[in-house]
């Protein structure tokens, strides 16, 4: 970027020299193309060797192909016979050129640094027993079958089998689920997950490589490589324009001299018609004004938190037709609040209140959502003789009464008559002095703005809507129930999510893109996998930022529909300006053709017809999101 930066500002510099020395020192015609040679190569070496090696590999109708032969022409017809020189010409039209293509390489942002964050979830070291001691060494060198041992706190190293101690573990980097599983002996285990509470011991059953941290990362790298990218919108343009002003100027240079009978005598006057009509031709308000359009209208939807990394994903994001959530953290908040209280034998707020101090020591995201609903610990409650069970929950004595809060298997174990509840999120059951008390409903609250921005999307034109999730049925089937999402897959390992992505794109309508949206590392793969990937950029993992394509930088959902407005409206902008260039010189060059036209029209269509077209462009910057 910044060598294309240098040649171009170092060639409008010997631009201005070479103009000056043409004003002022009287050369001869081929002492000043040897003048203007020096900015023009400088500038446009590289277009034209792009456009030879196009034309070696069969694909010559580009636009390296055009500038480039606009431009030699231009540089060519002042050796005609009565021909003007047009070296300036030529050497700006390479020049703006190169500035259009400058724009879409910044806005288009091809080079991808690597997801190094990714790491982060696989642990470099591993605690190995090995001749009665622990040793700390690499993970990769830790074989099939050997012991490691994970304390609180610490990452799984790699997939295994618990042969001791009991604990939970936090799953959401790997499977987004959003409530932490409770492991104990003969339970799996898998890399990347976080140790809560008790010291384990695992059996390795696969190596480093085969660990589900380690096939994340490499799920990640194989999908951006798969990902399908459309070409630019110019470049698909330039496929159909540039065929026909070749062989319309080939036209205008060989068909008239043949039909008049006096090939030889004519045909210097045609050929000079010819390359003036590819001069005029040069599509410098499309090279410019269109990267430009898209440049402006990511600006302006930067300006309203939407971060679009290129120019091409807002010709993706115009075409939603399919777009599909992860859930914790995306459609829901990603933290846990108290949904209900339900007692038996007392009030709610009492119920709640000695839930809260049971959990007064814990740091279990489930107990911190308790504490947080019931936050006034100074009440001269004595709580005493806290323990927590492994696997089961904690167990403290309140003014006297003994008091369990946790799961179905602690109820069971004080044989506890416990009752189900018909809400869908983390049921903590309660129970005093060994009877059952009641129980409170935990849930990772919904996000305010999911159901609008779901309907949203249904009314800017989105089909489908579908949310894939490690979460468990009851959870997941609910959260979609209640945002309106049409199709729901749960308990989904990442490539689990990856095969469901697939089948999704193969199955998407004709001519329209599909976009996921996520916020976890576990989401990664995903996300660059989809046509368009967007990401939660304010509690999203870095993983997730760097591997999607759109990031919405205050996490609401409801701007996708926005970024959908933008990128249309940007669409129509871009389309704009390429039907008034067109119109403009297709006039023109009518009348090049004819040899009426004059140097200043075709000044007007190149150069007037691109200020025109960057001035409209400019109006993307002023674009406003979805009226709500």
């Amino acid at each position: 970027m910044k060598c294309r930066i240098f040649r171009i500002a170092g060639a409008a510099v010997l631009l201005g020299v070479a103009v000056t020395v043409e004003k002022t020192a009287g050369l001869d015609v081929w002492q000043l193309l040897l003048v203007y040679l020096v900015p023009y190569l400088l500038v446009g070496w590289g277009v034209l060797v792009e456009a030879v090696e196009g034309v070696l590999h069969g694909k010559m109708f580009n636009e390296n192909f055009l500038m480039s032969i606009a431009t030699i022409g231009a540089l060519a017809i002042g050796f005609l016979p009565g021909g003007e020189t047009e070296f300036a010409e030529a050497v700006f039209v390479m020049l703006f050129f190169q500035i259009g293509e400058l724009f879409e390489h910044y806005a288009e942002g091809r080079s991808r640094r690597a997801i190094s964050h990714l790491m982060e979830i696989r642990p470099d070291t591993a605690s190995v027993e090995r001749r009665g001691e622990v040793l700390v060494v690499p993970s990769d060198e830790v074989a099939v079958g050997e012991i490691v041992v994970v304390k609180p706190g610490e990452r799984v190293p790699l997939d295994g089998v618990v042969v001791d101690g009991a604990s939970s573990l936090d799953t959401v980097a790997l499977t987004g689920e959003s409530v932490p599983r409770g492991i104990g002996v003969g339970d799996e285990v898998a890399s990347g997950c976080v140790n809560l509470s008790g010291m384990i011991r695992v059996e390795v059953t696969k190596a480093f490589g085969d660990s589900t941290a380690s096939k994340i990362i490499a799920l990640v790298e194989s999908a951006s490589e798969n990902k399908s990218r459309g070409e630019t919108f110019i470049a698909r343009f330039a496929r159909i324009y540039t065929p026909v002003v070749v062989f319309a100027a080939l036209a205008f240079a060989l068909l008239p001299p043949l039909l008049s009978g006096h090939f030889m005598d004519v045909f210097p006057v045609w050929l000079g018609r010819a390359l003036t009509f590819l001069v005029v031709s040069c599509p410098c308000a499309l090279v410019i004004s269109v990267p430009l359009t898209f440049f402006c209208g990511i600006g302006g939807a930067s300006r309203h938190g939407i971060l679009i990394k290129g120019s091409n994903y807002v010709d993706v994001l115009a075409r939603l037709g399919v777009v599909a959530f992860d859930k914790t953290g995306t459609l829901t908040k990603g933290r846990f609040e108290v949904e209900a209280v339900h007692p038996d034998v007392c009030d709610a707020n009492h119920l709640l209140h000695l839930a809260a101090h049971v959990e007064r020591y814990s740091t279990h995201p489930i107990a911190v959502s308790l504490r947080n609903a019931y936050p006034d610990e100074d009440d001269d409650c004595l709580v005493e003789a806290v323990e927590e069970v492994a696997g089961q929950g904690v167990r403290a004595t309140v003014n006297g009464n003994v008091v369990c809060v946790g799961n179905v298997a602690m109820m069971e174990a004080l044989g506890a008559s416990w009752r189900h509840c018909h809400l869908a999120g983390t049921t903590v059951h309660v129970a005093i002095n060994g009877e059952y008390a009641g129980h409170i409903v935990v849930s990772d609250i919904i996000k305010e703005d999911a159901r609008e921005a779901v309907d949203e999307l249904k009314r800017a034109g989105v089909g489908k809507t579908v949310m894939l999730t490690g979460d468990r049925e009851a959870v997941g089937q609910s959260v979609a129930h209640a945002v309106g999402i049409d199709e729901c897959h749960v308990e989904l390992l990442p490539a689990g999510k990856l095969e469901v992505l697939e089948r999704l794109m193969a199955t998407k309508p004709s001519g329209k893109s599909l976009a996921f949206v996520g916020d976890g590392i576990n989401d990664a793969p995903v996300l660059a996998r989809a046509d368009v990937g967007i990401a939660m950029g304010g509690l999203g993992s870095d993983a997730a930022i760097e591997a999607a394509d759109v990031v919405l930088m205050d996490d609401r959902l409801s701007k996708i529909a926005d970024a959908i407005g933008i990128a249309r409206r940007t669409l129509r902008i871009a389309a704009e300006n390429v039907w008034f260039a067109i119109g403009v010189k297709s006039l023109v060059l009518v009348l090049a053709g004819m040899g009426i036209a004059t140097m200043w029209m075709a000044v007007f269509a190149d150069v007037g017809v691109t200020v025109l077209a960057v001035l409209n462009a400019m109006r993307a910057l002023q674009l406003k999101p979805v009226k709500r």
